[in-house]
């Protein structure tokens, strides 16, 4: 062979190198589309916004005669909505298709409660039949349920965002505490992380990498709404501590940022107002975010005469959505919060001064980030 063939026949071993490489690398999977959406009462119907929040769709939907919007519950990914209702059978779960408007409705039972999605959004935890037969299920958007061998007194559940593990809670009972489990899913092992006999243990949620749990502790009295504590710990139940003080009883859960570093929650007012230990109209309260490392507070919203419900973060981290109950008229508004909490200590839980924005004129509620 001379050297012009030898070259040749390199140059062929190396293009075919070079195809065999390309052929072999996978196309990148598309990043997910995010939308933001909310109900609107009236006309009634779910309101889709752009980037910027201007109105680009509206997704008609009637709140079945006799019942009420509880809330949304928008999945890691997916399509599906979870929409609970307050009937006069007890609650209801509805799966909403956001693309088609179709609703589905994943058990029959006299009362349904959501508890959690699963990590990839194509199931969800629910409690049903709580006054005849309670017991937890995991029922598929696609159809079909398992039923969980957990406590039938479980009344909260969260799932790690990295595999289907869960944490559950559950009570037996006023004057009895709660106890905090951990269930690795695909073997079915429990075990024990917290335990507190004087306070009920409320909306555990896992930080974005899955190392921490954040939770709300109430009272363990017949008190309504009182006022309660934001606490922290790592996801082996080591670690607790205290991070501040947080409103309790109204069912605000406190919320993780995407990075991990900070927490939005609710936090009561009107301390000294003994109306708003019995009445949730009463209830003065304002969205604080706490920095997890340092425990710096920093309060976002001043309503004086209403209250903001659970903050909900945008994927990027920097806005947070919300309902909010002023002068007796619901509507959602959104709070410009890119750095808020962000920087050093700051223990005076100063005011930080965010942009608060209302986004809709109409009466609203129940703002949702969509990943699809």
């Amino acid at each position: 062979m001379n050297f012009k063939q030898l070259i040749t026949v390199h140059c062929s071993l190396i293009t075919s190198f070079i195809f065999l490489l390309s052929s072999c690398t996978s196309t990148p999977a598309p990043l997910p589309q995010t939308t933001f959406l909310l109900y609107r009462f009236n006309p009634p119907a779910f309101i889709e916004y752009s980037a910027d929040f201007q109105p680009i769709n509206e997704i008609p939907f009637s709140i079945p005669p006799a019942c009420g919007l509880a809330n949304l519950f928008a999945p890691p990914f997916g399509k599906f909505l979870a929409i609970e209702l307050t009937c006069p059978n007890g609650h209801t779960v509805l799966f909403f298709d956001v693309e088609t408007g179709a609703p589905t409705q994943p058990v029959t039972a006299s009362d349904a409660h959501f508890l959690a999605w699963t990590h990839d959004g194509v199931a969800a935890y629910l409690k049903i039949d709580s006054f005849g037969n309670p017991r937890v299920i995991r029922a598929r958007v696609s159809g079909g349920q398992e039923e969980l061998s957990i406590s039938e007194y479980t009344y909260d559940l969260a799932v790690n965002p990295a595999n289907d593990d869960f944490t559950f809670t559950f009570s037996r009972g006023i004057g009895f505490g709660s106890e905090l489990h951990s269930t690795q899913y695909e073997v079915r092992t429990t075990k024990i992380l917290y335990a507190d006999q004087f306070n009920y243990i409320s909306f555990a949620r896992f930080s974005p990498d899955g190392k921490q749990i954040a939770f709300i502790k109430t009272p363990d009295t017949q008190t309504p709404f009182t006022v309660g504590e934001l606490w922290v710990m790592d996801s082996d139940g080591s670690n607790q501590r205290k991070l501040a003080n947080a409103d309790a009883g109204h069912g605000f859960a406190a919320n993780w940022s995407p990075d991990g570093k900070r927490i939005a929650f609710v936090v009561r007012d009107n301390l000294d107002d003994g109306t708003a230990d019995q009445s949730a109209d009463a209830l003065i309260g304002n969205i604080f975010i706490v920095n997890v490392k340092f425990g710096a507070l920093k309060r976002a919203t001043q309503f004086l005469n209403g209250h903001a419900e659970t903050p909900i973060w945008s994927p990027d981290g920097n806005t947070l959505a919300f309902t909010a109950v002023v002068d007796g008229r619901m509507t959602v508004f959104t709070a410009d919060v890119a750095t808020a909490g962000v920087g050093m200590p700051d223990p005076t839980g100063s005011f930080y001064p965010v942009e608060i924005t209302p986004i809709e004129t109409e009466s609203a509620c129940c703002p949702a980030w969509m990943r699809k």
